[in-house]
């Protein structure tokens, strides 16, 4: 598949949009001589200019570079979609520290101390609500209507029906995303006003929308694997569905295994294919990668930001070592930015491991204990993510990486589809659960069946253990604790869990984040979380 290369179009058709919807937004337009509705969307290719918009903001900040940000009073580094998704999922669990504390809003989150004061959770929900608002407003502008009064032609309105149907499913992600780690959200539609602050909608009555909207747009959508590289297709609309399956239990206390299992079964029989070489997963060139269903897109050039491959790839880089340039980034990059708490290391150790692709732990003189978390020295470090191609390709710039991020990819579907089958799942196998496990860890091991494990191995113990074996820093890490009721309570503690050098118990309530300060006084429709 071949990426796509983004350009100034790209940008303005981003500010357009942006512009479009202010006061619903509450952003700061970055360029005056930005065209009126009907003046852009008469253009030729407007209406995809447009889309690109919508799914640029899941890359982008703002069009002004990597350090600015549409949205007031919220910083271009703590509101970039993707980093902050990855803080939220993974900084606030076993899976990563990050060095540097002084950093807005890190220190709370990796100790589980954070507040509705928290400027990282305020991007999460700010730029979240953005993307709902982006997609409102270009279903507003692409109503038949609207096609009509601006003379497109039958053949271009039949595929911009495409592109809404595209929107559709992106609104239902940020939907979705409210539902996972807020538990609430203001709920907006193109029905309503631009200047709409939108009721409060609950877990239930945002599952509902997401679940209706997904179902609807399903048969619109392009197939599977055939849609243009980094668009929605019928893979990632199954995929969202077979997420809120899986998480039903948590969200609205109705098991649903079934209905994900149905919906990973869609999956793997639609085209996808495991990568033989697991690492090519992480690279430069990991867009032409089968296996991706979903991801959040990296260019040095054309789309720099501040997202989670350039955090990870130059956070990775280690104090002691001074390996950048083995990724691709400069020798020093952030030096020792992100170490490995102790946790997650010991989640490799064994003689089964020691073959495994997945394990990039590098020891090095290095203690497997981080007590002061300033000091970079302490702690293991990671290699997983790389700036270089498959080909050995050095991307083109030295911090801004090329490597495109996972959102979704085809082994998070195996591995659901062998729990749904631990659950219970009607219309499961146990024998092809085992088998798609076993197929990841062949894979892992240069398709060495030696760490393949048996039936009896097969429990959902082993499974959340194997889930961050095969999934760390992909933004699946709390979620997945929290289904496995290993998140709050004490029975599973990592270092600095409740600001703790050796963790102690969380509160069930810190099971949703509280909603942010801001975004309260923005809407008085919103309550707060229990807890906060």
């Amino acid at each position: 598949m071949k990426k796509i290369k983004l350009s100034l179009l790209y940008l303005m058709g981003i500010a357009f949009v942006f512009n479009s919807c202010t006061s619903e937004l509450d952003v700061t337009p970055e360029d005056d001589d930005i065209f009126r509705a009907d003046d852009f969307y008469k253009q030729p290719g407007a209406y995809k200019q447009a889309l690109a918009g919508v799914y640029g903001n899941l890359a982008l900040t703002g069009t002004g570079g990597p350090g600015t940000s549409f949205l007031q009073g919220v910083d271009a580094g703590t509101s970039q979609y993707g980093r902050c998704l990855l803080y939220l999922q993974d900084l606030t669990t076993d899976e990563m520290v990050w060095s540097y504390e002084n950093d807005p809003g890190t220190r709370e989150l990796q100790r589980n101390i954070w507040s509705s004061e928290n400027p990282i959770l305020l991007g999460m929900f700010s730029r979240t609500m953005v993307q709902v608002a982006l997609a409102n407003e270009y279903l507003r502008q692409s109503t038949p209507s609207k096609l009509s009064s601006r003379n497109i032609s039958s053949d271009e309105a039949a595929e911009i029906e495409v592109y809404r149907n595209e929107v559709r499913v992106l609104r239902a992600m940020a939907y979705y995303n409210m539902i996972d780690l807020f538990g609430k959200a203001p709920f907006i539609t193109e029905n309503d006003p631009v200047n709409f602050a939108g009721p409060e909608y609950n877990r239930a009555q945002l599952f509902e929308f997401v679940e209706d909207e997904l179902n609807a747009v399903l048969p619109g959508l392009k197939p599977a694997t055939t849609n243009e590289y980094g668009r929605v297709d019928q893979g990632v609309a199954n995929m969202l569905l077979a997420k809120l399956y899986l998480n039903a239990e948590v969200y609205i206390g109705e098991n649903m295994y079934t209905q994900c299992a149905e919906k990973c079964q869609e999956i793997i029989s639609s085209g996808y294919t495991l990568n033989p070489n697991y690492l090519d997963n992480f690279k430069a060139d990991n867009h032409t990668s089968p296996e991706m269903i979903f991801t959040l897109q990296s260019d040095g050039t054309y789309t720099q930001n501040y997202g989670p491959t350039t955090v990870m790839v130059n956070g990775q880089v280690g104090s002691l070592e001074v390996n950048g340039e083995s990724f691709g980034v400069s020798a020093a990059a952030w030096s020792g930015a992100i170490r490995l708490r102790k946790q997650f290391s010991e989640k490799f150790s064994g003689s089964d491991f020691v073959n495994d692709d997945r394990n990039t732990i590098i020891i090095g003189e290095r203690p497997i204990d981080i007590t002061s978390i300033g000091n970079k020295d302490q702690g293991y470090i990671l290699g997983k993510y790389s700036n270089i191609s498959t080909t050995g390709v050095v991307g083109q710039n030295s911090t801004f990486v090329n490597t495109d991020f996972p959102l979704f990819r085809l082994a998070d579907v195996y591995l659901m589809y062998a729990e749904c089958a631990l659950r219970g799942a009607g219309g499961t196998s146990m024998d092809t659960a085992l088998g798609y496990v076993n197929d990841l860890r062949e894979r892992a091991n240069s398709g060495s069946a030696a760490a393949n494990i048996v039936m009896g191995e097969l429990t959902l113990d082993f499974l959340i253990d194997e889930r961050a074996r095969e999934l760390h820093w992909e933004a699946h890490r709390r979620q997945d604790l929290i289904r496995f009721n290993k998140y709050t309570g004490g029975s599973y503690n990592w270092a600095w869990k409740g600001n703790a050098v050796n963790g102690i118990s969380l509160p069930n309530y810190m099971k949703v984040f509280p909603i942010p300060v801001a975004s309260r006084a923005a809407n008085p429709n919103l309550t707060q979380n229990t807890g906060y």
